[in-house]
């Protein structure tokens, strides 16, 4: 395959993974997260991955995106006005119980995923085959087009969606050039929406999270 291809067949197989064929797999939320992590670790191999995951710097910085993720949902639990608007986000809940979902389908069905084809195999490709400016760009809006179909799943607005995923791209693959490790994004990525999940719970109501349990 020469480079023009393999750079090709990088950006768009993550984007027909998520936006077609996993979607026509008709597959629960564990059924998601084995089919992503396989899919994740077929494509690492395909393409000559570079996660770095063994990486005292990665876990340092990653460890640090992390508490300052964790200092701000605590934050924004704290005060009224923002803990209403996460508490919207309780709605939101999966078929699985909290546990299993922080536990096991967010740092597997989703960080493992994401950030071994994005920040461990893409990104490093794409820089190398177009430099570190347009390579990281490149590589923040394929991660956001990955988001297409979730978000229209959820009801979300997809161009924004796009938008804000690519931007979180952005950051993540600073990260990953900065620390030459996939660890840190992962980290951090892992914060973000394990964080969600429970400041979502902690800034619900007692008696609604029961009467939505009971419906």
């Amino acid at each position: 395959m020469n480079r023009a291809l393999r750079v090709a067949a990088a950006l768009g197989t993550p984007l027909l993974w998520s936006n077609g064929l996993l979607p026509r797999l008709g597959l629960d939320v564990r059924g998601r997260t084995v089919a992503n992590a396989s899919a994740a670790t077929v494509y690492a191999f395909a393409f000559a991955a570079r996660p770095n995951w063994i990486s005292v710097r990665g876990l340092r910085y990653g460890l640090g995106c992390a508490s300052a993720v964790a200092v701000g949902y605590g934050a924004a639990v704290a005060f009224p006005t923002t803990r209403r608007i996460i508490s919207g986000f309780g709605n939101r809940a999966p078929e699985v119980g909290a546990a299993e979902w922080i536990a096991l389908h967010i740092p597997v069905g989703t960080v493992y995923s994401e950030e071994l084809i994005f920040r461990g195999t893409l990104n490093p490709l794409l820089i190398s085959a177009f430099g570190p400016r347009l390579g990281m760009v490149t590589g923040a809006v394929a991660f956001g087009l990955w988001h297409i179909h979730p978000a229209r799943v959820a009801g979300d607005s997809v161009t924004a969606t796009i938008a804000f995923t690519s931007c979180t791209g952005l950051l993540f693959g600073w990260l990953r050039r900065h620390t030459d490790s996939a660890t840190a994004p992962a980290l951090l990525h892992w914060a973000v929406n394990a964080g969600g999940v429970i400041a979502a719970r902690a800034s619900t109501p007692i008696n609604t999270a029961g009467a939505s349990r009971e419906g």
